[in-house]
């Protein structure tokens, strides 16, 4: 059985030619080699794509096209980005594509809310969270899928501009005003919270 996580010792670049070595392996059938990238890339973009998605299901449908697609695109891999950068952008791709097909999504008043810790449930608390939780939906909901993968692979995974850009393959300086235009919208919409 190989080893499907990093050791503690062993560093980024060890880990990345490591990645790189079962990318070979992988797409020349092996397909312990890919289970092994699937346990130690699973985690990080199953998180991107839920930030994506907003959906826990939606997001695990999505990671498990990724893993599909990365499977059949393997003999594609060059490894001139590691793997997991490339593994991200199909991920993001995915997700991407997803949330441009997406229907609308179902009014929040039909969604429950998870209930709070007793310590924290006092109406006049909950009622408000629940308010800031729509809103912020909301707010998300309103911006265009490629804002929001902007959005989110900058402010919540911090990405810097190029890597985004190489991920949804557009110029940084397109991916900087998409970031600004959703900064703005979200601003706006959640003044009322300031």
């Amino acid at each position: 059985m190989l080893n499907a996580r990093w050791g503690p010792d062993e560093d980024e670049e060890t880990a990345a030619a490591g990645d790189r070595l079962l990318a070979v392996r992988a797409a020349e059938g092996d397909e312990e080699a890919f289970e092994v990238l699937v346990h130690r890339h699973s985690p990080a973009v199953l998180q991107l794509a839920e930030r994506f998605m907003g959906s826990r299901t939606e997001a695990e449908d999505a990671v498990q096209d990724a893993f599909i697609s990365a499977w059949r695109s393997l003999p594609e891999y060059r490894g001139e980005a590691g793997f997991g950068t490339w593994l991200h952008r199909i991920v993001t791709n995915r997700c991407l594509n997803l949330l441009r097909a997406r229907r609308p999504a179902a009014d929040l008043d039909t969604v429950t809310e998870p209930a709070a810790p007793e310590h924290q449930a006092s109406p006049a608390r909950a009622a408000e969270s629940s308010a800031v939780v729509r809103d912020l939906a909301q707010a998300l909901d309103a911006l265009s899928a490629e804002q929001r993968v902007c959005w989110v692979l900058r402010e919540i995974e911090g990405q810097p501009y190029e890597t985004i850009a190489q991920a949804v393959r557009i110029r940084p300086e397109a991916v900087r005003a998409r970031v600004f235009r959703a900064r703005r919208m979200l601003t706006e919409a959640m003044a009322a919270w300031r």
